[in-house]
């Protein structure tokens, strides 16, 4: 009965005050800024079906068994301390702690987990620059691939190289190759993967040296630099460098950087290059596939090379394809490069790439951030299926995160895309999701009344909804905060504790016994 007048009481309370705020306090100066701090809202009825998510939470057996079954899992398990034969690198652009706590809600609940969440250690990387507290994708790609510290905005060069350096950068010394070589040198195979395009920051971290991110094709270097400045463009290094042209599988978006313009209508050269066709004609053997259809059918045993450029840009945001649409998904490439790389009896370096996720964040879209989030965590998936624990490690972290906040105190089972159950003092609510700053800030601020616009009456509920920003910029920034690193396999119990990103190839180097540093073959 008591149960049931409380049930009643809130419903009156929640019925009578949708925009629910903290009463007035009574208490100390101290006491009530507390109070503040950690807002008393009416309780949900805990038993009410639209609030509740996983059953007995509410006793105490279930958490203690919970805690019991997670000791007995940790004292279960050994140090794997085998040789890894294989090694995958899993990215995911631009995705913090934030992405991946609220990502969970996709799932089902804040209780599920990712696939990778349950890999058995864990650690932080710290993500800074040589030049920079704040990192981009290019210089944490040289850390994270090829050991090395740099400079923002360049890839494979150490931090002697400033961004758009026309000169410095054409000393070889300042170069830095990355732990695809290093597998190579060792006769293993590499290859990469990624919803970008295959010339953006992060895959280039696996072949290229250059000074700045953008010089994706010859235009872009000549602009800058002048027409003979002696420097390779990155889609160049990929079809003719060291690295690049030894890869055994490339896959992603970009096809607009390896063609003339005046070959092909959406090509970006200007040096009358296709290096499309310079692969295919390298050997009958090498396959180029442009569909999910043609690469599903492609034979890895007949196959020497495999090139899949599925757009002349950016793979498409998955929450944007439709029926027609003819772009593989990540895990699709994932199996299919994981089944075409396994053939080498050496063993093979992979870097795989969530990269729409940072894309996602920098245009305050939550929706297709998270939802790509999901995506990436099906790859890993994928992976863990098709390789075995006792012989690949797998490694799955972010280069970078982002302004993205989770707050606001909203019940169990609520929304995540929703508004938070407490106004702000202007009487209006606030989203549960929401970035520091970014493009959305004019749609969620009225300039002439100088007031914030109402949140539900902007997010829809569109996959494509913009969410909240604090400072008007054209792109939400990245953050600085360390990012998480996930290791499951061999020698992954050397992935736990906070480290600087740099280090991250240098275990995985260890571990399969590539490279000309400590290893444990040695």
């Amino acid at each position: 009965m008591f149960r049931l007048l409380n049930a009643l009481l809130i419903a009156i309370v929640l019925v009578a005050h949708p925009a629910w705020s903290a009463p007035e306090c009574g208490r100390t100066p101290e006491e009530c800024r507390e109070h503040r701090m950690h807002p008393d809202m009416p309780e949900p009825d805990l038993h009410s079906k639209a609030f509740r998510v996983v059953d007995a939470e509410e006793t105490n057996a279930y958490w203690r068994q919970q805690g019991a079954e997670f000791v007995q899992q940790k004292l279960a398990s050994e140090p794997n301390k085998r040789q890894a034969k294989n090694v995958i690198l899993f990215l995911g652009d631009g995705m913090g702690v934030t992405t991946t706590s609220a990502a969970r809600n996709l799932l089902g609940g804040e209780e599920k987990s990712l696939s990778f969440e349950n890999f058995p250690f864990t650690g932080l990387s710290k993500t800074y620059s040589v030049d920079k507290i704040v990192p981009d994708s290019a210089c944490t790609a040289t850390a994270y691939l090829c050991g090395v510290k740099g400079q923002e905005g360049t890839i494979g060069v150490n931090g002697q190289v400033p961004r758009t350096d026309c000169k410095v950068m054409l000393d070889e010394s300042t170069h830095v190759d990355s732990i695809a070589k290093w597998a190579m040198d060792a006769g293993k195979w590499a290859g990469l993967v990624t919803t970008t395009r295959v010339t953006h920051a992060s895959p280039s971290g696996v072949y290229a040296h250059i000074a700045e991110r953008d010089w994706e094709n010859d235009a872009e270097v000549a602009t800058d630099c002048g027409a003979g400045s002696g420097i390779n463009d990155i889609a160049y290094q990929l079809a003719r460098g060291e690295v690049g042209s030894k890869l055994k599988v490339i896959m992603g978006g970009g096809r607009k950087h390896f063609v003339d313009a005046s070959l092909e209508s959406w090509g970006k050269r200007t040096d009358g290059l296709n290096l499309i066709d310079e692969f295919k004609s390298a050997s009958e053997k090498n396959v180029y596939v442009t569909t999910a259809a043609e690469l599903a059918a492609v034979d890895v045993t007949k196959t020497d090379r495999l090139l899949g450029l599925f757009n002349d840009d950016h793979l498409q945001y998955l929450m944007e394809t439709t029926a027609e649409s003819s772009q593989p998904t990540l895990e699709q490439m994932t199996r299919k490069a994981i089944e075409y790389m396994s053939q080498n009896e050496q063993g093979y370096f992979l870097f795989i790439e969530g990269g729409r996720i940072d894309q996602a964040h920098h245009i305050n879209q939550a929706r297709m951030a998270l939802n790509e989030t999901i995506e990436f965590s099906k790859a890993i998936a994928a992976a863990q299926e098709l390789t075995s624990e006792d012989d690949t490690l797998l490694v799955v972290t972010a280069d970078h995160s982002h302004v993205f906040t989770y707050a606001g105190y909203s019940y169990r089972g609520s929304d995540v895309f929703g508004k938070t159950p407490v106004n702000g003092h202007d009487g209006k609510p606030y989203m549960v999701l929401s970035y520091a700053n970014g493009p959305s800030y004019e749609n969620f601020y009225d300039a002439e009344t100088l007031e914030r616009k109402d949140p539900t009456t902007v997010v829809k509920g569109a996959h494509d909804d913009e969410f909240p920003s604090g400072v008007p910029v054209d792109m939400d920034s990245h953050g600085g905060d360390d990012v998480p690193v996930y290791a499951l396999g061999p020698w992954a119990h050397l992935f736990t504790g906070v480290y600087e990103q740099s280090t991250i190839p240098h275990m995985m180097a260890y571990a399969s016994c590539v490279g000309d540093g400590h290893t444990m073959c040695k």
